[in-house]
């Protein structure tokens, strides 16, 4: 649009000639050389390869045929205003956008060679450095001025020491060693998303080292499932319980691998006088401290990390459905039984009893697809009154087309005919 070209009011100040023909694209953004979505000086929302777009095309498109939403083989990514087939090496994949990091409640994960953000479904991985190495290079012990680096860490890139004095000796990474320790905390449960200590480097040939802690009566290290290298000593802890019920060796992932454990409190006056024993929920594997959230395993079924008597198949504000012994939610989109009957028989809304809302072929939904991106066009559907989603008439697109056609040639026709008048 030149300086001097005065628009049609129908193209909202944005034309390439002074007729209604002379529209720009709804797209462009200022003004244009054309009508069409490349002749746009700039876009409004995104640039697709010259083409100015709403949204870039997405990772998921509906199937008519499976009622689902599949792979699109044609997606590509939003960076910044452009569409790319790909992100740039140091960016990894939210959904359909470029991002530098993903956000808080998603981890980064790598899938057919591509970086991309994923929900997290309990506590997200959050990789801390050890005691000696990066940001802790010059550090010697963990204490007062440091141990706030080390809040829901999950995965620790080095190994943690703790001791009165200043070390000597200060390996780089692998075990976990404790030789003191606050006296009002009586347990290890800082430690409680700790899932594996890699034994990499070894302290002595130990990699878990517990010594001398009169203040600790459990360790409650209730994520750990694996000691990959060295041995573990547990000694002269005199308050501590719960100690001889693990079972160790499970633990360990080589031959060698010895347990040392000796002079903390007697197992008899733990479970008589205290009546510190394994919760009657937990397995024979164990336990590292009360309640039944502290098992190794567990005997009947286990709800995120808490062993339960049973799943909440009838009855309960949120009902679930048994995987082997593990209890899991059933879909959002289920709707609760009232009555004592399953209300799903596995994960995901097709396999609900009863939906909540909608049911869209299998699949329950929060609402019929309205608009949704398919294959080739976007997909219109409607509920019928016993809430099940069928397709829109199939020449429902095509009559709104040429009745917006037949509009326009009528406003065309008056204008002319006032021009003329």
């Amino acid at each position: 649009m030149s300086l001097h070209t005065v628009c049609a009011e129908q193209c909202d100040g944005r034309c390439f000639g002074p007729y209604v023909s002379d529209c720009c694209h709804r797209e462009c953004a200022g003004g244009c050389f054309g009508p069409k979505d490349t002749d746009c000086f700039a876009c409004t929302n995104f640039n697709d390869s010259g083409a100015c777009v709403t949204q870039c095309p997405q990772p998921f498109v509906y199937n008519p045929t499976t009622f689902q939403l599949e792979h699109n083989t044609r997606a590509k990514y939003t960076y910044g205003a452009f569409c790319v087939k790909k992100c740039p090496h140091n960016f990894v994949v939210d959904h359909s956008s470029c991002v530098r990091a993903c956000p808080s409640n998603k981890m980064e994960v790598e899938e057919n060679r591509v970086k991309m953000c994923i929900p997290c479904t309990d506590i997200c991985p959050k990789a801390c450095d050890g005691i000696g190495t990066a940001s802790l290079q010059k550090a010697q012990t963990v204490d007062s001025s440091n141990i706030d680096k080390f809040v829901n860490c999950t995965k620790i890139n080095g190994n943690l020491y703790f001791h009165l004095h200043v070390c000597v000796f200060c390996p780089h990474l692998g075990y976990l060693n404790i030789q003191s320790w606050p006296d009002n905390i009586t347990d290890l449960s800082v430690f409680s998303n700790l899932a594996t200590i890699g034994g990499r480097a070894l302290y002595s040939g130990i990699s878990l080292l517990v010594l001398k802690q009169q203040g600790i009566s459990s360790l409650q290290l209730q994520s750990l499932r694996e000691i990959s290298a060295g041995n573990v000593h547990v000694v002269e802890n005199s308050q501590l319980c719960y100690y001889n019920t693990v079972n160790w060796t499970s633990l360990f992932r080589a031959a060698n691998q010895k347990v040392l454990i000796h002079n903390n409190r007697s197992p008899q006056e733990c479970s008589a006088r205290e009546h510190m024993v394994c919760d009657p929920l937990c397995s024979d594997d164990g336990c590292w401290g009360p309640g039944p959230d502290q098992c190794l395993s567990c005997r009947n079924f286990i709800r995120g990390r808490t062993c339960v008597h049973s799943c909440n198949l009838y009855e309960g504000d949120i009902r679930e459905f048994a995987n082997g012994s593990v209890c899991v939610e059933c879909d959002a989109q289920c709707e609760r039984a009232d009555d004592d009957s399953f209300t799903c028989h596995g994960p995901g809304p097709e396999h609900c009893v009863t939906c909540l809302h909608f049911k869209d072929g299998p699949n329950c939904v929060e609402k019929c697809p309205d608009g949704l991106q398919g294959a080739n066009s976007f997909i219109f559907k409607y509920a019928e009154i016993n809430n099940e989603c069928h397709p829109c008439h199939a020449n429902l697109e095509t009559n709104v087309l040429f009745l917006l056609l037949l509009l326009w040639i009528i406003v065309l026709h008056h204008m002319l005919k006032n021009q003329m008048g």
